[in-house]
């Protein structure tokens, strides 16, 4: 047996511990605190997202079960349901927030060189929201979606290299996608891919202001008059190419510009879509495989809900909630930063299965990977109606 470090503290070394130290200090986060730090409580948090414990008596039993290598794995207190429980709900979630925004930095540098096309040399992102259902006996706090059901709504803003999340925010469940375009930093020449949730053409016309683009799917009422044609060049792809107006005087007065209008068709399903932007550059084709990859925000929220733990909460203040959320979130982008570095062909997925059975082991984490490619069916593979999906 390899007799280094454990495979769990060697995933832990690749996090920037003096970014953490400083935001524990900023926001006091060690305050009146004697064993258990917010670095054990990260540990342990990171600990149940890997390996999916259910609950804190869960993680409890777990670690205990292995408390001789407690040390070794980076722990510095034993571990106890109880005052887990009190360092999810008094510890500022913004330690972790800002602590998982630090990652996504260091993830972006990484997945800079990912290009999406030929044609797509800027930056581009997609922007959406899911809906976190809690019940609202246990979650009083959380405004009622349906009789007996709260909830709170995630809104992410996705990098499209890398599939890395650059913003995310929480709002009432009942709060309207389209205001998280109020909240962005618009970034000049970068394109914003949305769904039809968020036309709203004050807001656009700002983002074209900003010097940026914007691209969507555009609602079966708008309104248009067709100024002119462009050439279309594979009649089996794009149906058509027009530069527009808005017909409507209230919408003319939010968007007085022109912008094109794209119907693109699936040569599998001879479905067509129509898409709304203000890029006159791209090609029709480049516009179509930049809309499909709008779907890697839906394929990150299943697999945030699927193999991490943000629909199960440990604790019920909004404290802990957040705490949960954006653990998730850094233990989803460190897994991201893990893949890059050890150049591995794997998936996000393949790499979490692996690693969630094998943190107790000495095998050195270059080398665990080395036999875990695509032996697996793809999680995309049941997904495929990419360029219409909602």
């Amino acid at each position: 047996m390899h007799q280094g470090h454990f495979v769990f503290s060697q995933l832990m070394q690749h996090l920037p511990w003096h970014t953490f130290r400083r935001l524990v200090r900023k926001y006091d986060g060690n305050r009146y605190v004697k064993r258990f730090s917010c670095s054990d409580q990260f540990l342990c948090m990171a600990f149940a997202q890997l390996t999916g414990r259910e609950s804190l008596r869960d993680i409890e039993v777990c670690l205990r079960a292995h408390h001789s290598k407690s040390y070794h794995l980076g722990f510095r207190s034993q571990v106890s349901r109880s005052t887990l429980a009190d360092a999810n709900e008094s510890r500022d979630w913004r330690i972790y927030a800002e602590f998982a925004q630090a990652l996504i930095v260091t993830a972006r540098h990484l997945y800079a060189d990912e290009l999406l096309g030929e044609e797509l040399q800027q930056a581009a992102y997609a922007l959406d929201s899911t809906t976190i259902e809690l019940c609202l006996n246990l979650f009083p706090w959380a405004p009622a979606m349906h009789a007996g059901h709260g909830g709170i709504k995630l809104h992410t803003v996705l990098d499209l290299r890398g599939a890395l999340p650059t913003l995310i925010t929480f709002s009432p469940s009942k709060k309207h996608d389209v205001h998280l375009l109020d909240q962005i930093s618009i970034e000049p020449g970068a394109i914003y891919v949305m769904d039809r949730g968020y036309l709203d053409f004050e807001r656009l016309y700002r983002i074209h202001c900003a010097g940026a683009h914007f691209l969507m799917r555009a609602k079966k009422n708008l309104r248009v008059r067709r100024r002119y044609s462009h050439p279309v060049e594979d009649r089996a792809l794009t149906v058509c190419d027009q530069t527009v107006v808005l017909s409507r005087e209230v919408a003319r007065a939010d968007y007085p510009l022109p912008l094109r209008r794209l119907r693109l068709r699936d040569a599998r399903s001879s479905q067509s879509i129509v898409l709304l932007t203000n890029q006159f550059q791209l090609s029709a084709a480049s516009v179509g495989v930049l809309y499909r990859h709008r779907w890697q925000i839906e394929i990150f929220f299943k697999w945030i809900k699927q193999h991490l733990r943000i629909k199960q909460f440990y604790g019920t203040s909004p404290n802990a909630v957040k705490t949960q959320v954006w653990i998730a979130v850094a233990t989803y982008v460190l897994v991201a930063i893990l893949k890059k570095r050890l150049a591995s062909p794997a998936s996000l997925y393949e790499l979490l299965q692996v690693l969630s059975v094998m943190l107790f082991e000495k095998t050195p984490i270059n080398t665990l990977f080395s036999g875990a490619s695509a032996q697996l069916p793809s999680e995309h593979a049941a997904n495929q109606l990419i360029l219409f999906g909602d």
